[in-house]
């Protein structure tokens, strides 16, 4: 199968006129909500950050609090080294992986799943806590130096 046909795969047989035009009037909306919160509604004060999150971003190796993210992070440049890139790649891998092995997305799993009382919700989140936790004490500094 070439990447030029998808007629047929039945995921790319979605008759969107049928449906309705939902669809496009969201993804529109998301465009235009992006657009107006970025360059419309943006504060030019620059953000404030207590004294105490600062010290211990810096332990991190993080020094730049110019802007809404660091640049440390998430500057151009430092998407494009490459360990910017090992990033990238890895990250997206483990989050597919994750969401497919965990059976949804940490959204769904926080929101939906532990309104429920799932008991595979809870562990779920317990889980990307503790991934979150690992992420920034042990695999972020060693990134950042």
């Amino acid at each position: 199968m070439t990447a030029c046909n998808f007629g047929n795969v039945e995921f790319f047989n979605y008759d969107w006129k049928s449906v309705g035009k939902w669809n496009f009037t969201f993804l529109f909306g998301s465009v235009l909500g992006g657009f107006l919160g970025g360059y419309v509604f943006t504060n030019p004060e620059p953000i404030q950050l207590a004294a105490s999150t600062i010290s211990d971003l810096q332990a991190l190796g993080i020094q730049d609090f110019s802007g809404l993210v660091p640049d440390d992070l998430f500057a151009w440049n430092a998407l494009g080294s490459v360990t910017g890139l090992i990033v990238l790649i890895v990250g997206g891998f483990l989050v597919g992986f994750g969401a497919r092995y965990a059976g949804g997305c940490t959204s769904g799993h926080a929101i939906s799943g532990l309104s429920d009382l799932q008991l595979a919700s809870l562990l779920a989140v317990i889980g990307f806590f503790i991934g979150g936790l690992l992420m920034t004490y042990l695999i972020y500094p060693f990134i950042l130096s």
